[in-house]
């Protein structure tokens, strides 16, 4: 493993972001000024409990979650971890996004017993990942902090292109739907959903939900494939899957050329902001009426609610702890 002699830990290189990969990782090749971690140092680093935060362009990616044979965020970021570091671990994200969603604020928490400081780590990072990956910060945090059971509050955003052309630089960060649109009815039918519901009519199927609870440990509360902690839910303490999620804003915005979502809430189920977006069209089209948002959440039927919006149009924008 790196750093794994006393000559490499002692010299250590600290500082400089503007240093090269090399200095970050081989700092007895580094340039003469600066400073040099002495060993005392380099044990206070040791077994660290990491947030990074990260932005990534989806849109070539089969979402976060690392799978075998296709590219994924999850994997892509614990391979250069593995490089720089020679550790063999897989960090831990706030939610699995879906392959082709985007986001600006995806956070993920890693255990490392490399001693390369924070900010160096962060710059070698954006150094060996794929120009469509960036790590925005790289912190120490207590050791009982999960990227995704810690989580307190979600916010998403969906951008629709409403021009009659979409311009090719912006065809994969965003929907195009150029039709006519009742957009007040949109903005009025996303109120709908604000509050603490069964969210069931807009998730989608998560087979692997059941198993992938049962092995998290210690013993966290229940939670959505992108979704944080359900606090006081009974139906989590009697190991009953539970849809329930708290919706504390739901809005739309409008500028020139795009028709803007932006959702806040406790926790997202699979697919959930995309349905939602889905069956707000829906009211926008006239297929569906205001009033029938409500009678959705009610069913607790997926086929009740509309669509699947496109994942292009989707972003993680922030994660709140």
């Amino acid at each position: 493993m790196l750093f794994s002699t006393p000559v490499a830990k002692a010299g250590l290189w600290l500082g400089w972001q503007s240093c090269t990969l090399e200095s970050v990782l081989h700092p007895y090749r580094a340039p003469s000024f600066g400073y040099v971690l002495n060993l005392s140092d380099i044990e206070r680093n040791v077994a660290r409990n990491l947030k990074i935060t990260l932005a990534y362009d989806g849109s070539e990616f089969h979402g976060w979650q690392i799978q075998p044979g296709v590219p994924t965020v999850q994997g892509t970021l614990a391979d250069c971890l593995k490089r720089l570091t020679g550790e063999d671990i897989l960090p831990q994200g706030s939610g699995r996004t879906d392959a082709g969603v985007h986001a600006l604020a995806q956070v993920a928490s890693v255990r490392l017993e490399s001693p390369i400081p924070e900010k160096n780590l962060a710059v070698a990072l954006n150094d060996v990942l794929p120009p469509s990956v960036r790590v925005n910060s790289v912190e120490v945090v207590a050791d009982d902090f999960h990227a995704r059971h810690s989580a307190k509050a979600k916010t998403y955003r969906y951008r629709i292109y409403r021009g009659d052309v979409c311009p090719p630089f912006l065809a994969r960060y965003v929907y195009h739907d150029p039709y006519p649109l009742d957009e007040e009815a949109v903005i009025r039918a996303s109120e709908q959903v604000v509050g603490t519901h069964d969210f069931t009519s807009f998730a989608a199927s998560d087979p692997d939900r059941s198993e992938r609870l049962a092995k998290a440990a210690p013993p966290w509360p229940e939670e959505g494939q992108n979704g944080a902690p359900l606090v006081n839910d009974a139906a989590s303490h009697s190991g009953k899957l539970s849809n329930v999620r708290t919706i504390h804003s739901s809005l739309w915005a409008r500028t020139q050329d795009e028709l803007i979502y932006t959702v806040r809430g406790d926790g997202f189920l699979h697919h959930m902001v995309r349905n939602l977006v889905g069956t707000f069209l829906l009211v926008g089209k006239g297929s569906l009426q205001i009033g029938d948002v409500p009678t959705i959440l009610e069913a607790r039927n997926r086929s009740a609610a509309g669509p699947t919006a496109a994942a292009c149009g989707l972003y993680l924008v922030s994660v709140e702890y």
